[in-house]
């Protein structure tokens, strides 16, 4: 298999009128799916542009990943772009991109882009095009398997976003492991929560159209109204799901489980960030049967390169491993001398190496260079690895523990700090419902923001002093109504430090 539109392909032979994708407001099946992006393919296609960028700029659902699709056939790569995004971002992700076109729809059209104006082309007259079927097989037949899929716009430690290159090869493999260790089938139902631009959608996407599976988009606003968003799954017979762990804890913190129970729910996947292990054990309880797995890695690998099947019982203040690689993937840890790691309890960085690697960061040669380097074990012969800047160490079970980002190890009192282990014996207190710690590092203060009604101050105070040493104690405990979180979902700390 060279082209992903290769499992689009063959999964429309297998499953012609079966559903494919779904949203609110609309509902295609595989025929429909191919015969709308070979009719955007073939519009696109007629400039002439090969593998280069075009961006989409639709909001979430089925006419974006239509969208996907017909960029794909047209022979280029696609980059979503969130329709909340602020104008003066979007302008800066197209410096660095120098798209070709710019897919837009009836509620996208009169966006400002500046210069970029001209390069607009509506959704609805591509998917009106003629399909030119000698076009697009002349097309593939010159495709190649490194050929980009995709690029995904990250945020940039420089304020500058960072786009993520993967290609094609990348996503089928990742796509097969993903299909393959869980199952996945035509009879799959995926209950989508991550945007389109995040990493994680990768697997919804594309172990659909592996498998034969059908994909619903889960509207943003049901995330606030965690009774309505299990009717949601219930209504559409949703068996499995891939969230963030905020959009999991949203259920159990409001204690939805005990209310709503959820039959059809099978497989149930997370990412993104630390899944606090109080929660995790909640969903345990009230879907005992459930598959339940925790997938780690950055979207610099397409999405995942390790993983665990939960298979024994956590206390609540015990981490949930991240495991081991995935299948074709290699990892090791490193310390800072470049020696490897392979003792228990001894933290170190990431590598990773194997197809699943994406090329680089589009148009940034420096920040490719400092993350895709020399395999430091490799002396031989050239051997690209990508050095994540996560902090990991093994467990006497031999899986690998997340420890923390390079970023959120601090100096403190003259310790080396991960702010990851404050939180998670925060996160055990039975008060607590969700936490981040963030460090002052004007002040020199470690702070603990803290979601729960019921958590008195100085009783999570004394239920620290109980798990932490002193120079790990917070200098301040600050409880909040609801955590802050991004555009991917996930805890924003940035904005709790703007907070301070």
């Amino acid at each position: 298999m060279i082209n992903i539109l290769e499992m689009l392909e063959e999964s429309k032979e297998k499953y012609g009128d079966k559903t494919a994708f779904a949203d609110s407001g609309m509902r295609v099946t595989y025929a429909e799916a191919v015969e709308t992006a070979r009719k955007i393919g073939s519009g696109l296609a007629a400039e002439g542009a090969a593998r280069r960028a075009v961006a989409v700029l639709v909001p979430k659902g089925v006419t974006e990943l239509l969208s996907f699709f017909g960029v794909v056939y047209s022979g280029n790569f696609y980059v979503p772009i969130d329709t909340e995004m602020p104008v003066e971002r979007v302008l800066l992700i197209f410096q660095t991109l120098n798209p070709v076109r710019v897919i837009v729809d009836e509620k996208t059209c009169d966006t400002d882009l500046g210069r970029f104006n001209d390069l607009k082309v509506r959704y609805e007259e591509l998917a009106a095009e003629e399909t030119n079927g000698a076009l697009l097989t002349n097309i593939r037949e010159r495709a190649i398997d490194t050929d980009p899929v995709y690029a995904l716009f990250t945020s940039g430690s420089t304020g500058v976003p960072k786009g993520v290159i993967v290609c094609h090869r990348s996503v089928i493999d990742y796509a097969g492991w993903c299909v393959s260790t869980f199952d996945l089938n035509a009879e799959t139902v995926f209950g989508n929560q991550t945007p389109f631009y995040f990493s994680m959608s990768v697997l919804d996407i594309y172990a659909t159209i592996r498998s034969g599976a059908a994909l619903f988009v889960i509207p943003k606003a049901m995330f606030t109204f965690p009774m309505s968003l299990l009717d949601f799954l219930n209504e559409n017979k949703i068996n499995t799901i891939y969230w963030v762990p905020s959009a999991l804890c949203l259920i159990t913190k409001f204690n939805m489980l005990s209310a709503v129970e959820l039959p059809c729910l099978k497989k149930i996947l997370f990412a993104g960030e630390v899944m606090p292990t109080k929660h995790l054990n909640l969903w345990r309880k009230y879907l005992p049967d459930a598959l339940y797995a925790n997938l780690f890695g950055p979207t610099e690998i397409t999405d995942i390169g390790i993983y665990y099947i939960v298979d024994r019982e956590f206390r609540d203040d015990e981490p949930v491993p991240i495991g081991n690689a995935c299948r074709n993937v290699d990892v090791f840890v490193l310390d800072e001398d470049n020696q490897p790691i392979t003792e228990p309890g001894k933290a170190g960085e990431l590598y990773y190496r194997g197809s699943y690697l994406a090329h680089g960061y589009y148009n940034n040669w420096d920040k490719t260079n400092e993350a895709y380097v020399q395999n430091p074990l490799n002396g031989a012969y050239p051997e690209i690895v990508y050095k994540s800047g996560d902090l990991v160490q093994w467990n006497e079970h031999g899986e690998l523990v997340y420890v923390s980002r390079k970023d959120f190890q601090i100096k403190h009192m003259g310790y080396r700090i991960e702010l990851g282990e404050i939180e998670n014996a925060a996160g055990a207190f039975p008060e607590v419902d969700r936490c981040a710690a963030v460090y002052d590092s004007q002040k020199d203060d470690i702070v603990l923001y803290y979601e729960g009604k019921k958590c008195e101050e100085e009783k999570l105070r004394a239920f620290l002093k109980n798990r932490l040493p002193v120079y790990m104690m917070p200098q301040k405990l600050i409880k909040i109504a609801k955590l802050p979180l991004n555009e991917n979902g996930k805890i924003d700390r940035k904005q709790l430090l703007s907070m301070l």
